[in-house]
């Protein structure tokens, strides 16, 4: 079971890593995503006129948790961090205080402290994991700019309907959320998207990867007979959001947040 979220030669997103140790050098083939290449850690591009994916998968923290928080893709800033910073310093890098908050939020942080999601992306056998539902990371280009970006909205709706993005989805999902361990109860969603279009197309990429009975929990969460995935508002989400997200009932976004706290409590006491 391990082997799901660590990855091995077999499929999209794969790797060969170390979990002994945070320190330790990483070395990854990624056939299914990049065909035949034989990609470059971090360097090697692969995509389309309108996307691409860079090859860095990376995870962090447990690989038989109970609780697994997922991300879209590894924004710029993880990404430009890879060749300067240590391993375990790169997950949500510049937003761990807000993943924490939301942690607190929906019951899963005693405090809502950065430190203590410091201590969890760092602990190899610890309660979580870390990563994101495309383990690489996705940019796409933007024709305001002429540049390429691993930012903006809707990117995860417009990266699954394109063919290539399509195939890279798939591929990813079918790996690491396939199989998930026997001991995994939770999967929290970081992203809710315009109007709950993030929900809905996550939704979609589990019922193909996980085949099976799967059904409404409540607005923000739906289950099948394992696990839980619950979404939450994103740790990186812009202005007011978040803070909205944190009120409560002092704002319609603050209902989505309590919905979140009620079905990560279903989640973790629920019989199996």
């Amino acid at each position: 079971m391990q082997e799901t979220l660590r990855g091995d030669q077999s499929d999209c997103c794969r790797g060969i890593r170390n979990y002994e140790s945070a320190a330790t050098t990483w070395a990854y083939r990624l056939q299914r995503v990049f065909w035949r290449q034989r990609p470059t850690f971090d360097q090697t591009l692969h995509g389309t006129d309108t996307w691409r994916i860079r090859n860095n998968p990376l995870a962090w923290g447990s690989q038989d948790p109970d609780v697994v928080v997922l991300g879209f893709s590894k924004g710029p800033t993880q990404a430009g961090a890879l060749s300067r910073a240590p391993h375990d310093e790169i997950a949500f890098k510049g937003g761990r205080t807000a993943l924490a908050k939301i942690l607190h939020h929906i019951g899963l942080l005693a405090r809502p402290e950065a430190v203590l999601v410091d201590r969890l992306i760092a602990d190899p056998a610890g309660q979580f994991h870390f990563g994101s539902l495309v383990r690489c990371t996705v940019e796409r280009f933007d024709e305001k700019s002429c540049g390429w970006t691993g930012t903006g909205g809707g990117m995860l709706d417009r990266f699954v309907a394109d063919p290539f993005g399509s195939k890279i989805v798939s591929n990813c999902s079918r790996r690491f959320l396939s199989n998930l361990p026997a001991r995994t109860r939770l999967v929290v969603m970081l992203g809710l998207g315009n109007k709950g279009n993030y929900i809905a197309a996550c939704r979609q990429i589990f019922q193909r990867c996980r085949p099976g009975r799967w059904r409404t929990v409540n607005e923000v969460a739906y289950a099948d007979d394992q696990v839980v995935v619950v979404h939450a508002e994103h740790f990186a989400a812009q202005g007011a959001l978040i803070p909205n997200w944190l009120s409560g009932r002092a704002h319609e976004r603050g209902r989505l947040g309590l919905l979140a706290r009620e079905a990560v409590d279903f989640a973790l006491t629920r019989q199996r």
